[in-house]
């Protein structure tokens, strides 16, 4: 687990699982692999397999030892979901987010028609925890948008989309029943471009149902912006997860 993390939007990660596979136009530039294929080969190191998909059981404990609250991001550089981690697996991730519920856990995923089915049958007990949050990434209307079909289908406590990277307009989004907004664009060596347009509407959108809106990142001269100003404001609105 890291203690801190950079990533603007949660307070840590836990990552079980390692490694993943692309599965959509939003992983061409991911970050995860990107990282970890720069340690393949270092004899030693977490990610001496690069981003091949691996489960780590020795990690499954370490949120049940961090005893202070903190909003957990599950599986950062993996996704719980993936098609290739069982389903006993996945089953030991939920007993350990179920038994530290001191902690908000943040799941986010592409593979969201699995996560649907896990949750509203053998998982479904998992689904009704309070103090865990299952997201969809969404990154264009093709692959995007059946992913929030998919989340709006599954009956969870507290549903959030982080629309990252941002690849087009997105159009008018079916938010009932989403209760966070995420936006961000691709940053790295060839960041694909983001119009403000796309985000200005996602956020009148928000706005208009009352839904928490974070502006994450944006590329400005080349350089990632972490907490971008968009018309005068810095968009870093967060639900109110009641942890002490």
């Amino acid at each position: 687990m890291s203690v801190r993390s950079a990533i603007e939007w949660t307070d840590a990660t836990w990552n079980p699982i390692r490694g993943c596979t692309k599965i959509s136009p939003g992983c061409a530039h991911c970050y995860a692999e990107t990282f970890a294929e720069r340690f393949r080969g270092v004899v030693g190191h977490p990610f001496e397999q690069g981003f091949d998909l691996r489960l780590v059981p020795e990690k499954l404990n370490d949120p049940l030892r961090w005893r202070k609250a903190r909003r957990i991001f599950v599986n950062s550089m993996s996704d719980l979901f993936h098609e290739d981690v069982p389903e006993s697996y996945i089953a030991d991730v939920l007993q350990v987010m179920a038994k530290a519920n001191w902690h908000v856990f943040q799941t986010l995923t592409k593979r969201a028609e699995r996560m649907h089915d896990l949750l509203s049958g053998r998982f479904r007990w998992a689904a009704e925890l309070p103090h865990t949050w299952w997201g969809v990434s969404v990154e264009n209307r093709s692959h995007g948008l059946p992913r929030i079909a998919w989340l709006r289908r599954t009956s969870v406590c507290h549903r959030f989309l982080s629309i990252e990277p941002l690849l087009e307009d997105l159009g008018t989004l079916d938010l009932h029943g989403i209760h966070w907004v995420i936006v961000g664009g691709e940053s790295g060596r060839r960041p694909r471009p983001m119009e403000l347009a796309w985000v200005r509407s996602l956020r009148d959108q928000c706005q208009a149902r009352g839904i928490p809106f974070f502006f994450k990142q944006q590329v400005i001269n080349r350089c990632k912006v972490s907490l971008p100003v968009l018309d005068g404001v810095v968009w870093s609105e967060c639900p109110d997860y009641d942890i002490s």
